[in-house]
């Protein structure tokens, strides 16, 4: 299992492939490249000044932390080499693995924002899987064996119960323009509002919501805590993409099903997936809209507890082992 580098989402995703590989009885060798990033990455020398300047650049880190890739599968020889995201790995790369015998899965998590990007890396790997199946058919076109996989929640992390931390409502994601933009325009008077993840350089009036140090972006693992802490959620897709038309999807994103697993009851935006699903959450599409249904649930907690219980009946069978299994069964191993 390789990891994506970022400590965003996409790690929490990471985390579940490696989890649900080993509960269907797969052994499993990490290759950790994120700390290796950041090793690369702050590496400083002395130079004839006796200063501290920056031992690489950044191309040069991102080459030596997936370099070490080769070496760790002539360490283990696995039988297949799972990606995460694949920001950083560049296409040759994937090509020496799969010349030596290995096979090479890219599970594709930007989908659709960075469609454009990702179909470049499609045909190079033995499969691709996708967590939006807007575009499935280019990938197709250009790998047979992709395939689209709901994203998950792991049960060992998302499930319902108390925690130390309290909120009326809390939004765990990163601060995309969109979407600081969109909660600006939300009037959150009378709502403890508590937001996590990536919020630097946000502007003041949210950024005194943020319940971390905002030099630091949350650890995916106190998620759910937040989660099981807070009263009501809600989930708000960026719109920035590679391209304008890469903005709507068809799935839900993962923290819908992480919000759903541990008992939150939360708003949304409209997305096939989720109308289908979630039919007992509310839909906003104006900041408006946001408040008077965060408000609503806050004043009728009996409704709100029972719709965050069917929410969590619905997503019960999304879980990291099940997408293991189907990886499995598309590869034949």
């Amino acid at each position: 299992m390789v990891h994506p580098g970022p400590e965003y989402s996409v790690s929490d995703v990471y985390r579940g492939w490696c989890r649900g590989l080993r509960d269907i009885g797969v052994e499993v060798a990490e290759y950790n490249l994120h700390d290796r990033l950041n090793f690369f990455a702050r590496a400083h020398l002395r130079n004839e000044d006796g200063e501290f300047t920056k031992a690489l650049k950044d191309d040069e880190a991102i080459h030596l932390a997936a370099a070490g890739l080769k070496q760790a599968c002539y360490d283990y020889w696995p039988n297949l080499v799972v990606v995460v995201s694949g920001f950083f790995i560049h296409s040759l790369l994937a090509e020496i693995m799969r010349n030596r015998g290995h096979k090479v899965v890219m599970v594709m998590t930007e989908s659709p924002y960075e469609d454009e990007r990702q179909l470049e890396q499609a045909d190079g790997v033995d499969a691709v899987v996708l967590n939006d199946p807007t575009n499935i058919d280019q990938f197709l076109a250009a790998n047979p064996n992709t395939i689209y996989l709901p994203h998950c929640y792991d049960p060992d992390l998302h499930y319902p119960g108390v925690s130390d931390f309290k909120a009326d409502c809390v939004f765990v994601g990163t601060g995309f323009p969109s979407r600081v933009e969109f909660m600006q325009q939300v009037d959150w008077t009378g709502i403890d509002l508590g937001l996590a993840g990536n919020w630097r350089h946000v502007p003041d009036d949210l950024a005194h919501h943020v319940v971390h140090d905002l030099e630091d972006c949350m650890p995916g693992e106190r998620t759910p805590d937040l989660y099981r802490g807070a009263l009501t959620s809600f989930n708000l897709y960026r719109t920035e993409a590679q391209r304008d038309d890469l903005s709507e999807g068809w799935a839900m994103g993962p923290r819908e099903v992480e919000l759903a697993a541990t008992g939150c009851w939360f708003a949304r935006q409209s997305r096939p997936e989720g109308d289908d699903l979630f039919p007992m959450l509310p839909i906003f599409d104006t900041p408006d809209e946001l408040g008077d249904q965060i408000r609503w649930a806050l004043n009728n907690p009996d409704k709100r507890q029972q719709a965050a219980d069917d929410a969590r009946a619905a997503v019960a069978d999304r879980t990291f082992d099940v997408n293991a299994k189907r990886l499995l069964s598309l590869l034949g191993v």
